[in-house]
């Protein structure tokens, strides 16, 4: 089973997405087997490198909410990140453009560390509030996974792997893609936005299953066995 998932670092129902796919993913036989592969989608392409505004300011801007509702809705998303055991302080995120993180994670991909290192940019992000849009940030990082400053700095001063997220988005595009997370499946089955665990779990359960009875089909034609030939 291969299952990718396009997300944008900046995107908390992204993280808490990962997490839960991660949670239901221990409850399936042989889930090593399972291929997980993270796709680039930017919310924002024009979001400047810079830290612009608050996340409670963006958030009533961007809704039209006052601010009380717009932490409300903060208050809402770290509760449903704690609910999976994630420490958020969405509050207080630094809001930045994330193409140069992205860029960082097709170059891990190429290193084996692409999951390692997406884990540890969504925690830099929502939970020690970093400007993954600052060098010496994603240097930092990136030294986690074993990947050397030289590396980084190749990337990102450069258009290396730019083309590779473009790619991405352009295949979200001809999906319909329009709001992440989103997961698809074997390229044939889709899951929108972060569903419950269980849900996740069942999901994936049933297309083992169905995949399983598809193949058993495909397979059941005329053979001759020990015992004789069957039509």
């Amino acid at each position: 089973m291969k299952i990718e998932i396009w997300s944008d670092y900046a995107c908390p129902f992204c993280y808490i997405g990962k997490r839960n796919l991660e949670l239901a993913m221990k409850g399936i036989p042989d889930s090593e087997s399972i291929e997980v592969i993270m796709k680039s989608f930017e919310l924002d392409v024009t979001a400047s490198a810079q830290v612009t505004s608050t996340t409670p300011e963006r958030i009533a801007r961007k809704y039209g909410y006052n601010s009380q509702q717009a932490m409300q809705m903060i208050e809402n998303v770290n509760e449903a990140a704690k609910n999976v055991g994630l420490v958020f302080h969405y509050e207080t995120t630094r809001y930045t453009n994330m193409l140069d993180a992205h860029r960082l994670t097709k170059h891990a991909e190429g290193r084996g560390k692409g999951l390692e290192i997406t884990e540890k940019l969504f925690h830099a992000y929502f939970n020690e509030n970093k400007e993954l849009s600052d060098p010496k940030v994603l240097i930092g990082i990136a030294s986690e996974v074993g990947i050397s400053e030289f590396e980084v700095r190749r990337v990102i001063e450069s258009d290396l792997y730019a083309s590779e997220v473009r790619q991405d988005e352009k295949a979200a595009a001809s999906f319909g893609i329009r709001s992440v997370p989103y997961f698809l499946i074997n390229r044939k089955y889709a899951i929108s936005g972060a569903q419950p665990t269980v849900f996740i779990k069942e999901t994936l359960l049933n297309i083992l299953d169905e995949e399983k009875q598809q193949l058993e089909l495909l397979n059941d034609g005329m053979a001759c066995g020990i015992d004789g030939c069957s039509i």
